[in-house]
């Protein structure tokens, strides 16, 4: 179903109202919160340089790590979080907060109904949603239509934001991005002008860029995050059984700042995923095939998402995974028009 935007509509789209800026502020508390703390500026500006922008994120850093940024003791890491203890809850709350916070989740349409349904109303922040399948199965495309619908206004069930992208496989393309806006009823122009791009070429340059984003995020409304793909540079820098240790750890870290970014600054992760052979997988199955990075990256996804190729130009989309959806599938006879089976 095709989204048709009035010219009012689309400069909300431009600039995002300063009122839905000041909504989201309340999810996350500013790192310059602990100078009021009877913290050093100084050392707040030790934390921003290593990429601690709030004093949620501060929280979900061990003191082990914090101690490891120059010029901050064991003493100083002590006073700075219980500082930070002072201005954020990270205790127990009840059932009922809990189910209060989950009303911030804000949930992205992918641009297609049928899809939408399976996953509950789009693509949720708060959490990592992995697409995993082979190659021209859809999920670059599927990244590509969340880059335009991210941005549309929440009450078109858009993300009203902007959006990251860290490509390691050098498939963006901007001028993908100015058909599906156009489609939208957008302007190509502010839509691609809202999205920041980065190509990878290292784990550790993908890492670092994901440590960039911090400032960023808690400066400027963004709603999604997309790595495509997750694992591909992993699979290039680590080879054979004797460094698979080592990439597990390093990828599980990389992981474990994902979901932190998710939660810190309520945005929705989308991340692709490859495949590899499966010879355990079945004599029933013509062509066994499982998502690449073993345990550690099923762990670390809210939700998985299966692609898969159909007869002919069909894609179909299976439910692998998710803490609150049943398992389901949907048929697409093109790539984003979607039918549910």
């Amino acid at each position: 179903m095709i989204a048709t935007l009035k010219a009012e509509e689309q400069s909300q789209l431009q600039l995002v109202e300063r009122e839905d800026v000041d909504d989201e502020e309340d999810l996350f508390e500013a790192i310059d919160k602990l100078i009021s703390q009877g913290i050093n500026a100084g050392d707040v500006k030790k934390l921003q340089d290593a990429g601690i922008y709030t004093c949620n994120g501060l929280m979900m850093h061990t003191k082990k790590h914090l101690t490891g940024i120059k010029g901050l003791s064991e003493a100083k890491v002590e006073k700075i979080c219980e500082a930070a203890e002072k201005i954020v809850n990270f205790g127990y709350i009840t059932g009922s907060d809990a189910l209060l916070r989950r009303k911030s989740v804000i949930k992205i349409t992918t641009g297609s109904q049928a899809l939408d349904e399976l996953l509950g109303g789009g693509i949720e922040t708060l959490a990592i949603t992995e697409a995993f399948g082979e190659f021209r199965s859809g999920k670059t495309q599927l990244a590509h239509t969340l880059c335009v619908s991210t941005q549309l206004p929440t009450n078109m069930r858009g993300g009203n934001g902007k959006v990251a992208y860290i490509d390691t496989e050098g498939t963006f393309r901007p001028d993908r991005i100015v058909p599906i806006a156009e489609r939208f009823g957008m302007d190509p122009g502010a839509v691609l002008d809202n999205i920041i791009y980065a190509r990878a070429y290292t784990y550790e340059h993908q890492y670092n860029l994901l440590l960039g984003l911090a400032a960023k995020m808690s400066e400027e409304p963004f709603k999604l995050l997309i790595v495509d793909s997750v694992i591909a540079l992993f699979r290039v820098d680590f080879t054979g059984r004797g460094e698979l240790a080592d990439r597990q750890q390093k990828l599980g870290q990389m992981l474990s700042r994902l979901t932190k970014i998710a939660e810190e600054f309520n945005v929705a992760v989308y991340m692709t995923n490859q495949v590899i052979a499966d010879p355990g997988g079945g004599v029933f199955i013509s062509d066994p095939k499982k998502p690449a990075g073993g345990h550690v990256l099923a762990h670390a996804a809210t939700i998985r998402l299966m692609f898969r190729k159909g007869k002919g130009e069909q894609r179909v989309c299976k439910v692998f995974d998710a803490p609150n959806l049943p398992e389901a599938e949907a048929i697409s006879l093109t790539l984003l028009v979607i039918v549910l089976v």
